[in-house]
């Protein structure tokens, strides 16, 4: 069974840094695109950040770009996501997902191009 598993999640402050880990298990992402989405109450799953093919390329959502860093550590089947600076709007449930069919991505950042998903961690950011 294939297996993502988000942990990190937590409240602090405004101005506060956190890291979020996604774990995955069952299948080996090594080369596949796998990324961060977050949903924040009564709104849409939005991308947020990710790395993109066997190069890793990361890339960002505008609204968290210069703020939060995605990393990979294939050797431990994990993906990362520092973010620093954090305001009230980056209160969210963030998801891990990745691609379905290994080695390919559609080329969209919407829920809908990504097959495998993680439960969700929760991070509140209080004013």
């Amino acid at each position: 069974q294939v297996l993502l598993v988000e942990s990190g999640g937590r409240s602090v402050q405004a101005g506060d840094s956190l890291k979020l880990t996604c774990t995955s298990s069952g299948r080996n992402f090594d080369g596949d695109t796998m990324v961060w989405f977050r949903q924040a109450p009564g709104k849409g799953r939005e991308f947020v950040a990710g790395t993109f093919g066997s190069t890793y390329t990361p890339r960002y959502a505008d609204s968290v770009k210069g703020r939060f860093t995605v990393t990979r550590l294939t050797g431990k089947n994990q993906l990362y996501l520092q973010m620093t600076s954090l305001k009230p709007d980056d209160t969210a449930v963030y998801f891990c997902a990745a691609v379905g069919r290994p080695g390919y991505w559609s080329g969209g950042y919407g829920p809908g191009d990504f097959d495998v998903w993680g439960q969700g961690t929760q991070v509140t950011v209080l004013a």
